[in-house]
């Protein structure tokens, strides 16, 4: 019998119905359950050949029990070693390379030191660091936000560099990254599994968190939601993500990817609704069980990313 779980944290609408959704297809020898831990033992095999992560960004054992699991042949959805290596500047700064268009960015050194760190720990950096050279390549107004992430959490919108130097002061030991800000005309959240399925969701980033999807969106022309598709698929091969969500804010007609590294994306129907909902649950359903068929015992199951993969094979991108 094949096995797949899902590891989650807080959800209550999403695992159920996945779970529900997969066993009701009746895929002969292959059955879904949420994860059951008891033991984690080097080099032990989880005994799921699918696991759905939906958690580990917050609970570091995880994330071990997790990279365990792949090492010993489990598909883990998404690739925990690559998801502990991301980071949203890194992925900026790909998107660049590839050709995608992203706002001007430019990462910033912790306002503190890091703990076990002084001054001496960054005889490298120079000081004062190159304000205006930085705001001049960025302008205002942009907004301030940790390099790595966290749900918009230590977020900033900032008009001048007095606003700046106030929100810089405030940030303590993070890390983070001055942006630019897209006057956008549309703006899209598109899920993307599987790095072929896409749900093209039209969102309003200005509204309160439950009605930010629109619930009667637009209609838009072929070409352009294409246009939108050929973007999310590009972003998600060379990262290789099979269950993430990328961010679009349209100016001047161009594509412009915000957001782009949420490995964990909100699936929660009250947020999403139910036919953003609907989607996410079949595709999500879907693709656990074509992983699962395609399972290999003792093989390396994870998914690699074209630029992992440019890497290892020293091609360019």
């Amino acid at each position: 019998m094949k096995k797949i779980g899902i590891l989650f944290g807080q959800e209550t609408t999403f695992p159920p119905a996945f779970v529900e959704r997969v066993n009701s297809k009746k895929e002969g020898d292959l059955t879904a359950e949420f994860v059951k831990i008891d033991k984690v033992i080097q080099g032990e095999p989880s005994g799921y050949d699918v696991i759905i992560d939906r958690i580990s960004q917050d609970v570091p054992f995880y994330r071990g029990f997790l990279k365990n699991a792949a090492l010993t042949g489990t598909a883990v959805i998404n690739n925990p070693f690559w998801w502990s290596a991301d980071e949203k500047f890194f992925n900026n700064a790909l998107a660049v390379t590839t050709g995608v268009a992203v706002p001007k960015t430019v990462l910033l050194p912790s306002n503190q030191h890091p703990p076990d760190t002084n001054e001496r720990s960054f005889r490298n950096l120079s000081y004062p660091m190159d304000w205006e050279a930085t705001f001049n390549y960025v302008g205002f107004p942009a907004y301030f936000k940790p390099f790595a992430g966290g749900g918009w959490k230590n977020v900033y919108k900032l008009n001048n560099r007095e606003e700046f130097f106030k929100a810089y002061n405030e940030t303590g030991q993070l890390v983070m990254m001055l942006q630019e800000e897209i006057i956008f005309s549309e703006y899209f959240r598109c899920y993307c599994l599987d790095r072929q399925d896409v749900h093209i969701m039209q969102y309003d980033p200005k509204q309160p968190h439950h009605l930010r999807y629109v619930r009667n969106p637009k209609q838009f022309e072929k070409k352009f939601l294409d246009k939108l598709k050929d973007t999310v698929l590009k972003i998600n091969n060379y990262l290789g993500y099979d269950f993430n969500t990328v961010e679009l804010a349209i100016r001047d007609g161009v594509p412009y990817a915000i957001d782009f590294c949420n490995p964990a994306p909100d699936a929660d129907v009250n947020s999403v609704g139910q036919k953003n909902f609907e989607w996410i649950v079949e595709t999500a359903a879907n693709m656990a069980i074509r992983r699962a068929k395609s399972h290999k015992k003792g093989l390396n199951n994870l998914t690699w990313g074209k630029f992992v993969k440019s890497f290892a094979n020293n091609e360019p991108l």
